[in-house]
């Protein structure tokens, strides 16, 4: 099912009070925690490519472990219907990024930029009985002689997977950083995979709602993860790289990302979570465990004053981390709410290009 970004935004602006998706802008900064006594500028700015012009970022000192066509098409092959879909917006001359071509198609990149927007093509396909649809993306030119390696990007309550693939600068909850992000990493040579919550994308993940938080094997959401999988393995999303996944998220899809390494174990290279905590969290009531060695190496992406998520509770799993000697950083910004942070597009590929 297709759906514009500006009425989904919408929607889930009048219903963001019931769930973890509300922010508030703020100027960039960072905690890099691998660096003691670093400080320094972290990132872009996504939308020139210049450093950000707001407040250079802060450190504190911390220590890290070891360890595309105009038309719609569809196709349908066995149980899977497949479609293809091409971006509804509007790209000219005065607006386009003077980076790209007359079409803000930018050389090198799936993804189309103008001065507001950006926007990835995508593909759908549907898994499962409940036919959840599930959104993905391969990078230009050939992949590696293993598959590409692959990004599962899980999206927060009441939102459809379908805004990741498109954002203008002037929506909610960081959502443009979002978009941002599924770009770099395409451009960096991830594919790019996003699979819908229950409900089109407008309820949330299981991981942290009981019964499943404590009996995940019995989630559908279980179910959706090993079709995944499987899909991963048979090609159902191009020619992938199944030993070199990885996973990152925002608020419900943050706790996603962390059920990746609680209940997947090994599957992973390492992790970034947005706005989120440990898989079992929700809000302020948390409580991480003793963390493995094993956990994958994890990044964490907070703005200062979430409400709906605490910065605290991020802490105390990045805190649970470094006792157990696994590699993690904190960038956090102040100012900043419920949200998608600026530094993410640069924090998120560098981070997984560190540990391949």
């Amino acid at each position: 099912m297709e759906f514009s970004a500006s009425s989904l935004w919408s929607f889930a602006v009048v219903v963001a009070v019931l769930a973890p998706a509300c922010g508030q802008p703020g100027e960039p900064t960072s905690t890099d925690s691998t660096v003691p006594g670093d400080s320094s500028t972290s990132g872009t700015d996504p939308t020139t490519g210049d450093a950000p012009t707001s407040t250079a970022p802060t450190t504190t000192p911390d220590v890290s472990g070891t360890g595309t066509g105009d038309e719609d098409t569809t196709s349908t092959s066995g149980e899977a219907t497949t479609s293809t879909t091409a971006a509804d917006t509007t790209t000219t001359a005065a607006d386009t990024d003077t980076t790209g071509d007359d079409t803000g198609v930018e050389p090198g990149s799936r993804c189309e930029t103008t001065a507001t927007t950006i926007t990835c093509p995508k593909t759908t396909v549907e898994l499962g009985p409940w036919q959840r649809d599930v959104h993905w993306q391969v990078p230009l030119g050939e992949p590696p002689a293993g598959g590409w390696p692959a990004v599962l990007m899980f999206q927060g309550s009441f939102f459809s997977a379908e805004v990741t693939w498109i954002a203008t600068d002037d929506l909610p909850f960081g959502a443009y950083y979002q978009t941002w992000v599924v770009k770099r990493l395409l451009d960096a040579g991830y594919a790019v995979i996003t699979p819908e919550a229950k409900l089109d994308g407008g309820t949330f993940w299981d991981t942290n709602v009981p019964p499943f938080s404590l009996n995940w094997e019995s989630s559908e959401d279980h179910e959706l993860m090993l079709l995944i999988f499987a899909g991963i393995e048979d090609g159902t999303f191009g020619p992938l790289d199944s030993e070199r996944l990885f996973a990152t998220g925002i608020s419900s899809g943050g706790y996603m990302t962390s059920r990746m390494a609680v209940s997947y174990p090994g599957k992973f290279r390492a992790l970034a979570i947005a706005a989120g905590s440990y898989a079992t969290c929700s809000g302020p009531l948390c409580n991480v465990p003793d963390l493995d060695a094993d956990h994958p190496p994890t990044l964490f992406l907070h703005g200062e004053i979430d409400l709906t998520v605490p910065l605290a509770t991020a802490e105390a799993y990045h805190d649970k981390l470094l006792a157990a000697g696994v590699a993690t950083k904190l960038v956090t910004q102040p100012g900043e709410g419920h949200a998608w942070i600026p530094q993410s597009p640069d924090e998120v590929p560098a981070w997984f290009d560190a540990h391949p």
